[in-house]
């Protein structure tokens, strides 16, 4: 991670100790899970209602999208700077749009708490890596399913987050794309032997099925979306995703 208070993941979170049994130097997160529930999964007609509902989340997901980038259209920055006014939950706004180098900035800039750009979509990678920064977001970069991690690991040198795709991104409610975990535990790898510093986040078809295979390939952040809005309490199904994650990944928290 970068280190600086104003891109911290998120404060106040649970310190992490190793579970008993768990073996040193293996899938240890350097923090606690996070869930991120999405709002696309969300009733829009009543959105402030719906945020309210997943209170204790780490991370709201804002999925923004075109139907360019992606075969959908959903929401965009006014919706973001009207969430800011009603939730305390840091937002977490993934733009699958073309253009990103343009208008990513401005959801940085309306406090957005970490703002993820794809790969298959940006021109200036480093460029809008740095401008987002510099606004004191974090700044996140996404690969598609067929993206090899390997074309983008010196370029997210300059990232935050890693948003692995485990679906292909336009809708929600899709299966799990369990060949994804590779991708996963290679972006671990590269966490754990220093190459990157980035937090490892995981998207699409994440439900209480299939959170702990993810969990210990090596994610730390989890987006769910129909797991959590589609339960009859959103707010105990976030609790419950987050501690099977612990769980899985060999720690338990201390507060």
């Amino acid at each position: 991670m970068t280190g600086e208070a104003d891109r911290d993941i998120k404060s106040s979170k649970p310190k992490l100790i190793l579970a008993r049994g768990a073996q040193p130097g293996l899938r240890v997160r350097a923090v606690a899970a996070l869930i991120a529930p999405s709002i696309l999964s969300a009733d829009f007609a009543r959105l402030a209602d719906e945020v309210a509902r997943v209170r204790g989340a780490d991370w709201l997901h804002v999925d923004v999208m075109d139907n360019h980038f992606v075969p959908n259209l959903t929401i965009g920055l006014p919706v973001v700077q009207a969430l800011q006014k009603v939730t305390e939950i840091p937002l977490d706004c993934h733009l699958m749009i073309t253009d990103p180098d343009r208008w990513a900035i401005g959801y940085a800039e309306a406090g957005a708490h970490n703002v993820t750009v794809h790969a298959e979509a940006v021109r200036d990678p480093v460029g809008i890596a740095a401008d987002l920064r510099a606004t004191g977001a974090r700044a996140g970069l996404s690969i598609k399913p067929d993206t090899a991690l390997d074309d983008w690991v010196e370029v997210l040198r300059h990232y935050d987050t890693l948003l692995v795709m485990t679906v292909e991104p336009g809708f929600g409610g899709q299966s799990f794309i369990t060949a994804m975990l590779d991708k996963v535990r290679s972006a671990r790898r590269l966490v754990q032997t220093g190459h990157l510093s980035v937090l490892v986040q995981v998207d699409g078809g994440i439900s209480a099925d299939t959170i702990e295979a993810a969990a210990e390939a090596g994610a730390d952040c989890f987006v769910a979306g129909s797991a959590v809005y589609g339960a009859a309490d959103p707010a105990a199904a976030v609790s419950a995703l987050r501690a099977q994650a612990d769980r899985a990944s060999g720690v338990t928290r201390t507060e």
